[in-house]
């Protein structure tokens, strides 16, 4: 069945491939994978292969990717991709020897990856499990890792039905996990591989922190506040931003730095649209030397920035919550800042520690919204508290790369 239904999917894009831009150069992208393996794969030498799905679980790779570079110098490294908005982001990544997209998990591509690749440990990243992926890995007996998961009782593997794709589970050498919950329930249905090991971007948040960007327009920007509040809108999306929006349309005591997850003009228009206060874009504030005086809003049209510009709030708010997920929140709660965001946050460990600590806050609509920043603004010493937790959290739950790196069997 799972072989049929990876059939059917592959199909499905072929078909779509040339009315859709990411499809088509995924598409193409698997042709170039053999092609660039056959050339660039050095038989004499050692691969660790990570797999990604896209640019968040990239994030959670790269402390292990960095250490094995340190520590392990005489392995190579190959990165996949199966999202193309991760591929095209990193497809020139200095950091790792040979970048391509992970073909469809076909039996056929499946072997004929593996014997070009040749990866001697192949490491997976939170929710990647392709079967005959990992069950050729297995068979070979090479070494196979799962690391910053999360399990949950929802998941396909414990269904009724479910039995087929447990096995998948037995395969990997190790399944390093987040939490105590899913080592849990993983021993539960009798799958003994697994270790409670934490998270791997707590590391690379904190590293962030340390190299973050000194940006003068931001600077300016926080420091002509007036006694302010200022807010950071993280990776916002619209329904995010009417709520934010209306919000800070009525309340003068609020600055505001939207960075949008998508960057376009016609998205970047429509928050203009609904701004009733003076606002100005980050690459025309960079052009113009422009005085932030005259501004209580900010919009940043610039990719690759957020992470630094987290360090210049108060507060922060992460978008994604009323859509399929929330985004990067140990981003923003590394700095000591309360991180607010929507009620779909179910599936984020990170988000639910968060409330649990204190330092996380879910809201539903905009009275809830409301009251949150009311008691920030009007209780420094709340909002101190918050940010205080928020970056407790994040510190406490550090370590787990290297955890990781001594129980793989190099």
């Amino acid at each position: 069945m799972y072989n049929v239904a990876i059939s059917i999917y592959s199909f499905f894009l072929h078909l779509i491939a040339p009315f859709h831009k990411k499809v088509k150069l995924m598409i193409e992208g698997h042709v170039d994978t053999y092609e660039t393996l056959e050339s660039k794969i050095d038989a004499s030498s050692k691969y660790v292969w990570f797999h990604v799905a896209s640019l968040g679980e990239y994030e959670q790779a790269l402390p292990m990717i960095e250490i094995i570079r340190e520590k392990k110098p005489t392995y190579k490294i190959l990165l996949t991709f199966f999202s193309p908005s991760g591929y095209e982001v990193q497809k020139n990544n200095e950091l790792v020897d040979i970048v391509c997209y992970l073909p469809f998990d076909k039996k056929k591509n499946v072997r004929r990856f593996l014997d070009l690749a040749q990866p001697d440990i192949a490491i997976f990243v939170k929710y990647e499990f392709w079967y005959n992926f990992i069950h050729e890995l297995y068979k070979r007996k090479i070494p196979v890792y799962l690391i910053s998961a999360i399990f949950r009782p929802n998941q396909l593997f414990f269904k009724p039905w479910g039995n087929v794709f447990k096995k998948i589970l037995h395969y990997y050498t190790q399944l390093f996990v987040q939490d105590k919950k899913s080592e849990q329930l993983l021993k539960q249905y009798g799958i003994d591989n697994v270790t409670v090991m934490g998270d791997t971007r707590m590391d690379r948040v904190i590293k962030i922190k340390q190299n973050a960007l000194e940006l003068p327009v931001v600077e300016k920007f926080v420091s002509s506040n007036n006694k302010q509040s200022v807010l950071i809108a993280g990776s916002s999306w619209p329904e995010d931003e009417n709520l934010l929006i209306n919000y800070f349309n009525k309340h003068a005591y609020l600055k505001i730095i939207v960075a949008p997850h998508l960057i376009d003009e016609a998205h970047l228009k429509e928050i203009e649209s609904k701004l009733k206060r003076p606002y100005i874009r980050y690459s025309k504030a960079q052009e113009e030397d422009a005085s932030m005086l005259n501004y209580d809003c900010l919009i940043i049209d610039n990719f690759g920035l957020l992470s630094s510009i987290y360090r210049y709030g108060q507060i922060a708010y992460i978008g994604g919550g009323f859509g399929a997920g929330i985004h990067n929140l140990p981003e923003a709660a590394v700095y000591g800042i309360p991180v607010i965001f929507g009620p779909n946050y179910k599936k984020f460990l990170e988000a639910k520690e968060l409330i649990k600590q204190g330092g996380g806050f879910t809201i539903s609509n905009e009275k809830e919204l409301n009251k949150v920043l009311k008691d920030f603004v009007t209780s420094p010493e709340d909002l101190e508290i918050a940010g205080d937790a928020a970056t407790n959290y994040i510190y406490k739950s550090a370590g787990a790369t290297d955890k990781i790196v001594d129980k793989i069997a190099f």
